[in-house]
C-alpha cells in the first residue's frame, strides 16, 4: 500500500504509528534544542507537522516526512529551492541548518526538518494591491526558478495528475459500481480537453515552481506575503502557481489575473499561451486531490479529517463538478 508500512506476513501498520510524542520531541533534542514538552500538531496531512516549545520560550516547527513519498535527493532538492529563494531576498520559509550544513535529518526512521515559526493571516484576494504584490513575488520566485533545472523532482503531466489519478480510483473500486461507467467516460473525455488545451497552449517554457501556491501557503502580515510549504515543488508551467490565487466568476477572475499579472511582469515574463492551461490544470487538480485521498485513505488520520470523502454522495458530486469542468474547458479564454 501507498501509504503504509509492511512488516513481514503481518498486516499493514500506518506509516506514522510509531511517531509519538516523545519520538518528535526526542528527535528535535537529538539536533540540539531542548524542548519544553510543548507540542501543537498542526494542519497537515500529507506529512505530521509539529509546533514545538523550546526552553528559552521561542518555537520552532518540526516537519516529519511521509515515509516513502520523496528520496532523500528530492527533499534535499526542495531545501536547496528555497535557499536560493530566501538569498534573492524573497520571503520564503526555508528550513533550518546545523553548524554541519545539513537541513534533513533522521531520527528512528524518520526523516525531518526543521524551520523558523512564522506567523500570518489568510491572504486578503478581494484586494488590487495585494494581488499585484503576490504578483510581483510569484515574478521574483518565477525569476529564479527559471535559472536552473530540477533533477530529482518531478514534473507536472496529464499522466502524473490525471490518468494515473482516475485509474487509480477505478483500479482500487473507490467508485461506486452504478456510476463507474459515467465517471469513466467522463474522466477520458475530461483527458482528451485537457491535451486539447495543452495542445492549444503549445510549447510553453517548463520552470522550477512553488507548485501548491494556494492562499492556505501563503501567509500575510503587515510586511506583506510570505510562501510556506514548498513540499510540492516541482517543473511545469508558471500558470500552475497563479491560476489557484483566483476566484468568482469569469469577469473576476480576469480582473484578479490582470492585477497579478501587472507585478509579475516587473520581474519576469507572463506567456499569454498559458491562459488556454487554467481550467486544464484546475480539472487535473481535481482528478488528482480525489485520488490523493483514496490513496491515503487507509492512513487512520483521514477518514477521521474527511469523513464526507468515499460515500455516495460525495462520488455523485464528484462527476457533477468535473461535468461542470468539462463545460468550463470549452470556455473562451479569460481576458485580462
Amino acid at each position: 500500500m501507498v501509504n503504509c508500512i509492511v512488516v513481514g506476513m503481518n498486516e499493514p501498520i500506518p506509516v506514522y504509528a510509531d511517531l509519538g510524542p516523545d519520538t518528535v520531541l526526542s528527535a528535535v533534542e537529538a539536533q540540539g534544542y531542548s524542548a519544553n514538552g510543548h507540542l501543537l500538531a498542526l494542519n497537515s496531512y500529507e506529512n505530521r507537522v509539529y509546533q514545538i516549545g523550546l526552553e528559552d520560550r521561542s518555537y520552532l516547527v518540526a516537519k516529519f516526512y511521509r515515509p516513502g513519498r520523496w528520496s532523500d535527493a528530492a527533499i534535499l532538492e526542495e531545501h536547496a529551492f528555497s535557499y536560493e529563494l530566501t538569498e534573492a531576498e524573497i520571503p520564503v520559509v526555508a528550513p533550518l541548518r546545523n553548524p554541519a550544513g545539513e537541513s534533513l535529518f533522521h531520527y528512528q526512521g524518520f526523516r525531518f526538518a526543521l524551520y523558523p515559526r512564522r506567523g500570518g493571516r489568510w491572504p486578503d484576494l478581494d484586494n488590487p494591491d495585494n494581488l499585484e504584490w503576490l504578483g510581483r513575488y510569484l515574478g521574483r520566485i518565477h525569476a529564479v526558478g527559471a535559472a536552473h533545472v530540477f533533477e530529482h523532482r518531478p514534473t507536472l503531466t496529464i499522466a502524473s495528475l490525471g490518468t494515473e489519478s482516475y485509474r487509480y480510483l477505478l483500479e482500487r473500486n473507490f467508485i461506486p459500481e452504478y456510476i463507474e461507467p459515467a465517471y469513466r467516460s467522463l474522466a477520458e473525455d475530461l483527458l482528451q480537453q485537457i491535451q486539447a488545451a495543452f495542445d492549444r497552449a503549445g510549447k510553453v517554457k517548463q520552470i522550477r515552481l512553488h507548485g501548491d501556491c494556494h492562499p492556505g501557503n501563503i501567509l500575510w502580515t503587515d510586511a506583506g506575503p510570505h510562501f510556506v510549504d514548498l513540499d510540492d515543488c516541482r517543473t511545469g508551467p508558471a500558470i500552475q502557481d497563479l491560476w489557484m490565487l483566483l476566484s468568482g466568476d469569469r469577469q473576476e477572475m480576469g480582473a484578479q489575473l490582470s492585477e497579478i499579472v501587472a507585478g509579475y511582469e516587473l520581474f519576469a515574463d507572463f506567456d499569454r499561451r498559458e491562459l488556454h492551461l487554467i481550467e486544464a490544470l484546475r480539472t487535473l487538480r481535481m482528478l488528482h486531490y480525489a485520488a490523493w485521498l483514496a490513496r491515503r485513505w487507509d492512513d487512520p488520520a483521514f477518514p477521521q479529517a474527511f469523513p464526507w470523502f468515499n460515500t455516495t454522495r460525495y462520488w455523485e458530486e464528484h462527476i457533477l463538478q468535473l461535468r461542470e469542468q468539462a463545460a468550463a474547458l470549452n470556455e473562451p479564454l479569460l481576458v485580462i
